[in-house]
């Protein structure tokens, strides 16, 4: 399960950015074509933060939604597979969201 491995990764780039402060909650965008279950992020993710300074971060998870750019004509569409075609008949798409993996927020508390 690479999840966990990932959930590990995110924890630790949270941890970092975070320098000492209370985290509340971590925002990170998936995409429906990178590979990763979002559920199992969150999972593993809960397991990876306890008893570590990020235990009670809630994490959010937004998914991304595919799109790619049919290179024959030019039509950009939703797409759910990597293996998706064009309407025109093209198989030869660019890939322009949908693979993403990305922490985009956190919430922290307030130095005093």
């Amino acid at each position: 399960m690479h999840e966990l491995g990932i959930s590990r990764n995110i924890a630790a780039i949270v941890s970092e950015a975070a320098a000492g402060r209370r985290v509340r909650r971590i925002t990170c965008e998936i995409g429906r074509l990178s590979g990763v279950i979002p559920g199992a992020i969150s999972f593993c993710f809960d397991a990876v933060i306890k008893g570590t300074e990020l235990e009670g971060a809630s994490l959010e998870i937004r998914e991304v939604e595919g799109r790619a750019r049919c290179e024959a004509c030019g039509s950009v569409f939703p797409v759910d597979t990597l293996s998706a075609g064009c309407a025109c008949g093209s198989r030869r798409l660019v890939h322009i969201a949908g693979q993403e993996l990305n922490v985009k927020s956190m919430e922290l508390d307030e130095v005093v």
